[in-house]
């Protein structure tokens, strides 16, 4: 017997899909800026991550490598794999910005308190991936007739 209600888990898994769809928008937009402005990415990498110099070859590998993974995640594939890379990008990029958080009356700085609402929903995704029914995982789960392994956690 499912721990979710069986009325209450297809809307589980709608609010889990908009969640994730909503995590991809953004996580799609950086991707795609890294090919369309690699100038930008270099900018980013530099003044968040510390590191000195993106040339635009390696702003392009590092846009295909996340690209991939955006992907997966759009589709819940490799939800152990994919959700977590997600989640620890995402709360690297957060916890980057420190100073922007610390001086939030500047002019972008406001914006970057949309990062931790964006967090917690990683998060959530994560901690719930079983009942992502509306992903590719979920279907495989489904087909293969596993309904115990998502209420037990066993993926």
């Amino acid at each position: 017997m499912s721990a979710i209600d069986s009325k209450l888990r297809p809307q589980l898994a709608t609010c889990l899909l908009l969640m994730r769809l909503g995590i991809t928008s953004v996580f799609l937009m950086w991707t795609i800026d890294k090919f369309v402005n690699p100038e930008h990415a270099a900018a980013v990498f530099k003044k968040f991550y510390m590191i000195p110099s993106l040339s635009n070859s390696l702003a392009y590998a590092v846009g295909a490598i996340q690209l991939a993974f955006v992907i997966a995640f759009a589709l819940g594939a490799m939800r152990n794999i994919t959700y977590p890379i997600i989640l620890i990008l995402h709360s690297i990029s957060t916890f980057s910005s420190f100073k922007q958080y610390a001086d939030p009356w500047t002019y972008p700085h406001l914006l970057f308190f949309a990062a931790i609402p964006m967090l917690a929903a990683c998060y959530t995704l994560w901690m719930l991936r079983r009942y992502d029914d509306y992903s590719i995982d979920g279907l495989r789960t489904r087909e293969d007739g596993s309904e115990h392994s998502m209420v037990t956690g066993l993926e």
